[in-house]
């Protein structure tokens, strides 16, 4: 690869990272003997589908473009293995054919947690989510629970009345907002806010009563009923979760679950059905 398009390439890694357009890199990690395209080469695609370099300027690039939106919607980093016509392969099958293994490596700004409620749970779930790697906003109307202070972990920490302040947030499609704040009035309104918003992921605390008066009384104003079925409440995974601690890693799993397309199920469950021994639910191996 020349130091011409090397920087072409950084310079379109920067702009995604400050919050540009995400790109995807992918990389050749291993290659056959006389390859096409040698480990070491790499290829940028864009969100909106152009591209920049190439593997191998035939098949491969082909098959980096075809799993693009797959990967952007992942968010993450990983592998697929490719024959030299392009066709996709298992891991195991690359293990005994001529193959190459490519790394796709999506970038883009951190994804946004917006945390609509400063108490027990919303401070768990900021340092959770610090910790995950997103850009923690949190939103409350109580002085002594929205401060630097309390939230030295979140990037904007927003003190003032929940309508004003969320009717003004940036919301796009690498959000996530959760509504845990410290009542049913809050909650509602807070909600009626974001509901119809371009968020990746809405989710509402409460019981299933609660929550469930809470969704009705939106569609009764006119909210979408499509956007209210979007929304994730009773909010979590079922861990079992008592303590806000617990609660917050719950709420925590479905984010990351959402964002990533996990299924949810216990790890020795995929491993047994990758080795077919739940044939019920197939899996697909990783890089198939």
């Amino acid at each position: 690869m020349s130091s011409e398009l090397a920087s072409r390439i950084t310079a379109e890694i920067m702009a995604a990272l400050e919050g540009g357009p995400p790109v995807l890199v992918a990389t050749v990690v291993n290659a056959p003997t006389d390859p096409l395209a040698a480990a070491g080469t790499k290829m940028l695609v864009r969100a909106a589908g152009s591209s920049l370099g190439a593997l191998d300027g035939g098949p491969l690039d082909a098959a980096v473009r075809m799993e693009a939106p797959e990967a952007f919607r992942r968010h993450g980093v990983y592998s697929i293995y490719l024959a030299p016509d392009g066709t996709r392969l298992s891991r195991q099958q690359a293990e005994v054919k001529p193959s190459y293994q490519v790394m796709l490596e999506v970038h883009e700004r951190p994804a946004t947690l917006l945390i609509v409620g400063g108490g027990h749970i919303g401070k768990a779930l900021a340092t959770i989510g610090d910790l995950c790697g997103f850009s923690v906003a949190v939103v409350d109307d109580r002085p002594d629970y929205a401060n630097r202070e309390r939230f030295p972990e979140a990037g904007r920490v927003l003190c003032g009345d929940f309508v004003e302040v969320l009717r003004d947030f940036a919301i796009d499609v690498n959000t996530y907002v959760v509504c845990v704040t410290r009542g049913h009035k809050h909650d509602e309104v807070s909600l009626r806010q974001v509901v119809g918003s371009l968020a990746a992921y809405v989710g509402m605390i409460g019981s299933r009563r609660r929550v469930g008066a809470v969704l009705q009384h939106l569609i009764d104003e006119g909210a979408d009923p499509e956007a209210v079925a979007r929304v994730h409440t009773p909010i979590g995974l079922d861990i079992g979760a008592e303590t806000p601690e617990e609660i917050a890693v719950a709420i925590m799993a479905e984010v990351v679950q959402v964002r990533r397309g996990g299924s949810g199920r216990a790890m020795r469950e995929v491993k047994k059905a990758r080795r077919g021994v739940a044939p019920a639910e197939r899996v697909p191996p990783e890089g198939e």
